[in-house]
């Protein structure tokens, strides 16, 4: 299992200029960072489906964002991509219900997609509507052939609730296998002490323990939108899924 942050970043950061060196790179040349940062930023909206026979057949690397609907998932999206409002966050969590594909890469020739499905938990959302949902995304999660990666937003406040749980068992067959890699964002970070954030950490490791095998890609990382802390490591973290040979 990998713990995201400082070790990366800030190494990054720091040694940026003394890799290039040593690669026979050009003073100036953009850091691993800087190009998964500028892939992201291409994403833009392809298609929207309610059911996942709408969803369009295609060997692109598909990436899933989930998440409780208030664990601050559409926020995340809008940030690693840095647009705005690429992501709808209603004013009424839970009300989306639809699977949204947007393309990354270049415009003629996308190479991989990002699939914003609906947030869940939400209890002002009519029971029917819960139980629809739970199935869709069930049948998403174990079955969707061109899935490679999830990323499960949970708030680094109220760790992993039964729910989350629920969404990891569902995928946990693949990311066993290797098939499916797993990026867990403990959101909302900045509304934690140093002391807090290592106890979220060491609680998100112990779940994710348990789903972790020599051939599972497992990854976490606290993550704040407003202070943008860990979205460079999510960024290359996901790049490197896609772009793997």
């Amino acid at each position: 299992m990998m713990v995201l942050g400082d070790r990366m970043s800030d190494q990054n950061k720091t040694t940026t200029g003394a890799a290039s060196d040593a690669a026979g790179g050009l003073a100036g040349q953009p850091s691993d960072e800087d190009i998964a940062m500028g892939w992201t930023h291409t994403a833009r909206f392809l298609t929207t489906a309610s059911e996942l026979s709408q969803l369009p057949s295609t060997d692109l690397p598909e990436i899933a964002f989930v998440g409780r609907s208030n664990a601050g998932k559409s926020t995340a999206i809008n940030v690693l991509t840095q647009q705005k409002r690429l992501a709808f966050a209603s004013k009424t969590p839970g009300r989306t219900q639809h699977i949204n594909l947007f393309e990354l890469g270049p415009k003629l020739q996308a190479n991989a997609l990002f699939a914003d499905l609906p947030g869940y938990g939400y209890a002002a959302v009519a029971k029917g509507a819960k139980l629809r949902w739970q199935k869709v995304m069930a049948d998403y999660l174990a079955l969707r052939r061109s899935l490679t990666g999830v990323v499960l937003m949970v708030d680094s406040r109220l760790g992993f609730t039964d729910l989350d749980r629920q969404l990891i068992e569902f995928v946990s067959p693949r990311i066993a296998n290797g098939a499916v890699r797993l990026l867990v964002l403990l959101t909302k970070s900045d509304k934690l002490n140093r002391s807090e954030a290592n106890a979220s950490l060491a609680t998100a490791q112990e779940v994710l323990g348990e789903y972790t095998t020599e051939e599972a890609d497992v990854a976490m990382t606290l993550f704040s939108a407003l202070k943008k802390s860990g979205v460079g490591d999510a960024a290359q973290l996901i790049h490197g899924w896609v772009h793997a040979k």
